[in-house]
């Protein structure tokens, strides 16, 4: 069964870092690109980072700078380090894998003071 699990979400001061994990199962990430979204409240689900093979990466411009997209292959895991963190950044946060196209559950990720 495929499986992706993200972890490490939580609540954050402004400013501050997270790092989220997420870890497959029955998935190869090998050669397949691997991406972070993110959905706040009442808006649309959007693209936060995507890694694709050779370490390629894209950010959503407002995280550039800010936040790192990482994956270790042997591992089948998945990382999106996030500083300097601000309100606007709080959601949930999705990890995805266009191919196969699987989700994770999401991991609440909450920036307040």
């Amino acid at each position: 069964q495929m499986q992706l699990v993200e972890t490490g979400g939580g609540l954050a001061q402004p400013g501050g870092s997270l790092t989220l994990v997420c870890s497959g199962s029955g998935v190869t990430f090998a050669s397949y690109a691997v991406a972070w979204y993110r959905q706040a409240p009442g808006k649309s689900r959007e693209p936060v980072a995507t890694i694709y093979d050779h370490n390629y990466a894209t950010y959503l411009d407002s995280v550039k700078g800010r936040f790192t997209i990482s994956k270790d292959n042997a591992k089948r895991t998945a990382y999106l380090r996030m500083t300097n963190l601000r309100p606007e950044d709080t959601a949930v946060y999705y990890c995805h894998m266009p191919n196969p196209n699987i989700w994770g559950q999401g991991t609440q990720v909450t920036v307040s003071s």
